[in-house]
């Protein structure tokens, strides 16, 4: 089994610049579907704290980016955004949904990188204890099991994607799928095809899920608010944003991330 072992940063330095425009189209297409869907099932209002950043930089001579946040009756915080600059060959591409405290489904959280080879990562981001709650882990993480283990298996040429940080390690769900790949037309429509079934799997447990009793979910908004802003603020990838826009920019996105500068209230816990 092939394995990448390096900082986001250190895949970037050592790879030669390609322009990777064609595939970053494809990708914000995908996202753009993805997030489509989830609006249809869900109420999204983008939150004003976003609006300045729905365009930063100048795609026609450098970096440049956009990041939308949204929020609503049912979710807590949903992002999608991209930032990078396709022509030198780097771009980070984020869709991820958590959900308000009326359920314990997972959050939803999907990153596409290029760099310029692909990098891939969609997770059901857990929201109770794996192993001392076994019944948590069963309703969502013991059927996509056999399917991992397939995928590192059928799919040779997806090298599995150790984050040097333990912190990170630590955030990712026994099924999490986190790959760096050659950009080549099959694994670029596996990756796809994955995407748009896990984003179907998790409306499918929205849409069976059972009401957190209302004593609970304020504890959980709270554990929500604090994994979410966590792993905002330690991910090792911001460097990358500070080296296009500087600390203060970078800061300010992190920020949106998890709803530092949030205007419209959180789902009602």
């Amino acid at each position: 089994m092939k394995e990448t072992v390096r900082h986001v940063a250190q895949m970037v330095d050592e790879t030669p610049r390609v322009d990777v425009t064609a595939t970053f189209d494809e990708w914000r297409e995908l996202l753009t579907e993805l997030k489509f869907r989830i609006a249809e099932r869900f109420t999204l209002n983008r939150d004003p704290s976003t609006d300045e950043l729905d365009s930063y930089g100048d795609a026609a001579t450098g970096p440049a980016g956009s990041l939308a946040a949204y929020t609503g009756p049912e979710i807590d915080w949903l992002v999608h955004s991209w930032i990078g600059d396709p022509r030198t060959g780097f771009v980070n591409l984020h869709l991820t949904a958590w959900l308000g405290p009326q359920v314990r489904v997972p959050h939803l959280g999907t990153a596409l990188l290029l760099w310029p080879d692909g990098w891939f990562y969609v997770d059901a981001i857990p929201r109770g204890d794996l192993v001392g709650d076994t019944s948590y882990f069963d309703s969502y993480y013991a059927a996509n099991d056999e399917p991992w283990l397939k995928f590192k298996e059928e799919h040779p040429d997806f090298a599995w994607f150790t984050s040097r940080t333990g912190f990170i390690r630590g955030s990712l769900s026994p099924t999490a799928y986190c790959y760096s790949f050659p950009s080549t037309r099959p694994n670029l429509d596996t990756v796809a095809d994955l995407l748009r079934a896990r984003v179907d799997q998790w409306l499918g447990w929205v849409a069976a899920a059972e009401p957190v009793p209302a004593e609970e979910q304020s504890a959980l908004a709270a554990r929500d608010l604090a994994m979410r802003r966590n792993i905002a603020e330690r991910d090792p990838a911001n460097v990358m944003g500070e080296r296009m826009f500087g600390a203060q920019l970078t800061e300010r996105l992190v920020r949106a991330l998890w709803g530092g500068d949030r205007v419209l209230p959180r789902p009602a816990a």
